[in-house]
């Protein structure tokens, strides 16, 4: 299944063709975790994500686009809806580094090279790695494991991006990592001796949700089209 996706990724990036123009610019916004530690609601930034972002436009409709952010992923069962996580009072802070990378779908055509006013929504898929601490909880208490660990994932965002000037572009976005580890939370301790301390449920792995914005300067050449 991981092959079909990243290779349809592939082939529809190929076919579509375009203006060529760059845009850099930061990100921020918060970050919640869902997982088996804390709050279970889907959008509820917590913590402070800050961060780089590049785009190369390739078309109107797409875009290949680049991020690098930080942030601390927080966790705090008192936070929980529910009474058995509430009662547990787990906790969690650990400082993270993000990177991110994939391809842009506009709704609307998103053309640069127009002078008049831009707006589109836009939809964002591709991969990204989670650079975390590993901890686990022992008697109620949390224990540092030292040493840190990669999450890889898969990014789903949803947003909105409009022209400010004529080189200046704001977005707003909530954006979704489903990812393939389960220690994000210390719910799964990172070293196999550890095992039997794991907690929640082994089935589910975790995921983590940016809320923000972007802001972009835009510069490069005229369009031109090309087979690539």
């Amino acid at each position: 299944m991981k092959i079909l996706y990243f290779s349809f990724i592939f082939i529809l990036s190929t076919h579509l063709g375009g203006a060529q123009i760059y845009e850099i610019g930061i990100i921020g916004g918060g970050t919640n975790v869902i997982g088996d530690v804390g709050s279970t609601t889907f959008v509820a930034p917590k913590k402070l994500a800050l961060g780089g972002i590049v785009r190369w436009n390739r078309s109107p409709r797409h875009s290949y686009r680049a991020s690098v952010m930080y942030t601390t992923l927080f966790g705090n069962d008192h936070l929980s809806s529910d009474p058995k996580r509430e009662l547990r009072g787990y906790n969690f802070n650990a400082r993270s580094l993000e990177v991110s990378a994939g391809i842009e779908f506009t709704f609307l055509d998103f053309d640069l090279h127009r002078r008049s006013f831009n707006f589109s929504p836009y939809i964002f898929t591709g991969v990204s790695m989670m650079n975390h601490p590993n901890f686990y909880y022992s008697n109620n208490t949390l224990v540092s494991e030292k040493t840190r660990s990669n999450a890889f994932g898969i990014p789903i965002a949803l947003g909105l991006k409009v022209t400010l000037t004529e080189h200046i572009i704001f977005g707003i976005e909530i954006a979704a990592r489903y990812t393939f580890s389960d220690e994000l939370d210390g719910s799964v301790p990172d070293t196999k001796e550890l095992k039997k301390l794991r907690i929640g449920n082994i089935n589910n792995t975790d995921w983590y949700v940016f809320s923000g914005m972007t802001l972009t300067y835009t510069f490069g050449r005229n369009p031109c089209f090309c087979n690539y």
